[in-house]
């Protein structure tokens, strides 16, 4: 509704200019450097630049569609933005839709599979097939699988004895996460192909889909090959069976690469252009993205020191904040040869790294939203920024009390979403301060009036 206001407004005001400009996506107007030498078509820019001015409380949605604008009239132009999707902004809002609801769709993943993990449900089902499988229907199904599992190291070690009610417990969250991955599989190709046929997504955006649909199909075989790691029979006899801390990483670093992929790729369907109203606002974006980058990187390695932490089940160890147990740091952190498996196999030193990473990550967070206080920047820039610092501490404090409840399963999971909210954050920050298009900045003023 507020996007049909500004379009009626600048109509009104603009009338001969607008119809210029729509004239020139059938191709039939002047190039783009004439039409900002025209003086008939200058008010059509300025009626953009004042836009804040008449829609009080719309800023970000004006910028939007200003990015849109802009974008549409360079496209044609040499140093114009190239779209990723044809079709128009039906097309554009489509495929958008699309690419946010299969990025929502990883994210339920995640969430369910630290609810499997944290339940002890990963190793229930024994046997995997690519295409699935219908689960047990009858008594003697369920009895079968039952003792399939009654032969795997989990069940003799610290589930035996366990009733067939608890097991299909368990079966149920194994079963329903391979499902809702297979699920996602198909909600994500056959839009994936509707689109291709009518011609709407460009061969830039459908290579960046294809590598992410096969990064999707290879997260299956990564998932058995990681579960399958939890069926063989410990090293020692003391030890409880679980999978490597190293295939586990492996499958939530790809979980979280596939959601980056595909929630940066729908940002970029959606907004092609960051939201700018000058050239003062560009600079300032400029170096927020410099500060951005490396807190980025840093809430990256946080949330892959988190998996490790799940391997190992190290959240169960030391349960005491800000101390572990009696000591600051551990005496046996360092006690594994060589020396560089201590960082990614002993509880005791898994846990302490995460604690630095995610003070330091609360850190870095603070030290951005400081250094950026007094730059002029977007007002979107400056709210995200404070929205990612709140969310930080927000996780820090879910990550304590999960340690200090001994990690119960509501809010092991909740701090995985956050992690993963966390991260979702960052990726917008940096795409909102990304660089405009040439064509975009040509046309902004100095500083925002």
């Amino acid at each position: 509704m507020f996007q049909s206001r500004v379009i009626s407004s600048l109509i009104k005001r603009n009338k001969a200019a607008f119809n210029t400009v729509v004239y020139s996506f059938k191709g039939k107007a002047l190039p783009f450097k004439d039409l900002r030498q025209n003086p008939s078509n200058k008010s059509f820019f300025n009626g953009f630049r004042s836009l804040p001015e008449t829609f009080k409380g719309h800023h970000v949605p004006s910028m939007r569609n200003m990015s849109t604008a802009a974008a549409s009239i360079g496209v044609e132009g040499k140093e114009g933005l190239k779209l990723l999707v044809t079709g128009g902004p039906r097309a554009q809002k489509m495929v958008g839709i699309w690419l946010f609801g299969s990025a929502a769709w990883v994210f339920s993943m995640v969430v369910l599979g630290g609810v499997t993990r944290l339940t002890r449900s990963g190793l229930s089902m024994t046997d995997w097939k690519f295409t699935g499988q219908l689960p047990p229907l009858s008594n003697e199904e369920w009895l079968n699988e039952f003792d399939k599992y009654k032969q795997s190291p989990e069940y003799k070690r610290i589930n035996k004895g366990m009733s067939i009610e608890d097991f299909k417990f368990i079966y149920w969250m194994e079963y329903a996460h391979r499902m809702w991955g297979r699920g996602l599989g198909i909600m994500f190709a056959l839009p994936f192909s509707y689109f291709l046929r009518r011609g709407y997504i460009t061969l830039r955006l459908g290579l960046k889909l294809s590598a992410l649909f096969a990064l999707g199909a290879g997260q299956g075989f990564i998932g058995w090959w990681m579960v399958k790691s939890g069926l063989e029979e410990p090293n020692s006899e003391y030890a409880q069976p679980r999978v490597s801390p190293y295939r586990l990483a492996a499958h939530l670093t790809s979980a979280f690469a596939i959601y980056s992929g595909l929630f940066w790729t729908a940002l970029s369907v959606v907004m092609p252009e960051p939201p700018a109203e000058s050239l003062a606002w560009v600079r300032g974006a400029a170096t927020v993205k410099r500060l951005a980058l490396p807190v980025s990187l840093i809430v990256g390695i946080t949330a892959i020191s988190g998996a490790f932490v799940a391997g190992n089940d190290a959240g169960r160890a030391f349960n005491t904040f800000p101390k572990m147990g009696e000591s600051w740091i551990p005496d046996d952190i360092f006690v594994m040869k060589p020396l560089i498996r201590n960082f990614f196999e002993n509880t005791s030193m898994v846990q302490l790294d995460h604690r630095i990473l995610a003070t330091t990550t609360l850190i870095s967070i603070c030290a951005l939203r400081w250094f950026t206080r007094k730059l002029d920047i977007h007002p979107a820039v400056r709210s995200l920024i404070g929205t990612t610092l709140g969310m930080a501490a927000l996780q820090v404090t879910l990550g304590i009390s999960t340690l200090l409840s001994y990690v119960p399963v509501s809010l092991g999971s909740a701090h995985q979403a956050g992690a993963l909210t966390l991260l979702t954050l960052v990726i917008l920050l940096n795409h909102t301060v990304r660089k405009p298009s040439v064509s975009l900045l040509k046309l902004l003023p100095l500083k925002t009036v």
